[in-house]
């Protein structure tokens, strides 16, 4: 059995209940069920529809999501998030570039990175490469005025947790922010990269070995055994070539407002909705959320 959910953006109005009931006759699924008005809802199928991306590519015009997947074992036991541009709406690097004056070119190679135009590491290096001899302290200051939370990143981690699921938190980025965010969404873990200073300043080094794309998967396999769960039971969440590795491994990965050569490749694509797209794609209601 398969599971149809339809999500828009918070208060955007774009989901009808014509929509769904539409889609739903056209497959011969189940009872529509809403999961948050205007926003969320879902329907069983019998089998997997044929030509669900080019109803996929039409809902997109709309400013719908659409994803299907198995309904059997949808809810899941851990979350494994990356961090830039997914549990935050920045990059790191780039704000740390962009106080250093040289924002232009360390985002390029970012957009380069990302879109798996340019070998993870090699990037990294090059982008810290040219942070060297920026004050340490710009790491602070970064995170106090420039860093902002995802929406709905609050309502996934307090939701997922409230049911007993453990959270992890990896990125290709670094661990003084990776520390920060963990600590303020409610985390239990993360890995990230350490960028090496000599007290004051930045070095323009990054500690090895360097966390890429197999070092998410690394993880995943790690943190699975450690719990004693299987990969089936995870939600991955990410939009960079670097989470490829582990959004094909878990029960469900999702590319979450992702570069187009990443969505590509995975199942599930959330453009419109927020983090709490994660909670619906479950089966969560929004009155099922846990908030404050």
């Amino acid at each position: 059995m398969y599971i149809a959910t339809l999500l828009s953006a918070a208060g955007a109005h774009n989901l009808q209940p014509a929509l769904p009931d539409a889609l739903r006759n056209a497959w011969g699924g189940g009872d529509v069920v809403w999961l948050a008005p205007d926003e969320a809802a879902e329907f069983t199928l019998p089998r997997l529809p044929d030509n669900r991306w080019g109803v996929w590519e039409g809902l997109q015009k709309q400013g719908v999501d659409l994803a299907v997947q198995r309904k059997e074992g949808r809810r899941k036991k851990m979350l494994l998030a990356d961090m830039d541009s997914t549990m935050i709406q920045q990059e790191c690097i780039d704000e740390l570039a962009d106080e250093a004056g040289i924002g232009d070119r360390v985002k390029e190679i970012t957009a380069r990175a990302m879109n798996g135009e340019m070998d993870f590491e090699e990037a990294l290096r090059a982008r810290v490469g040219l942070l060297k001899g920026l004050p340490v302290a710009t790491i602070a200051k970064v995170l106090a005025d420039r860093i902002t939370l995802m929406p709905g990143g609050e309502v996934l981690l307090a939701t997922m947790k409230a049911q007993g699921a453990h959270a992890a938190l990896v990125s290709g980025g670094f661990t003084d922010f990776t520390s920060a965010v963990a600590e303020k969404l409610g985390f239990d873990e993360n890995r990230a990269n350490t960028l090496l200073n000599d007290g004051a300043t930045l070095t323009g080094e990054v500690g090895m070995p360097i966390l890429g794309q197999q070092a998410k998967v690394d993880a995943l396999h790690d943190i699975t055994r450690r719990l004693g769960i299987g990969e089936a039971d995870v939600i991955a969440v990410g939009d960079g070539a670097n989470d490829l590795g582990m959004l094909g491994r878990a029960g469900t990965g999702v590319a979450l407002h992702a570069k187009p050569a990443v969505a590509a490749q995975c199942d599930v694509r959330i453009n419109h909705g927020d983090l709490t797209a994660l909670l619906f794609l479950q089966g969560y209601a929004v009155s099922d959320f846990v908030t404050g």
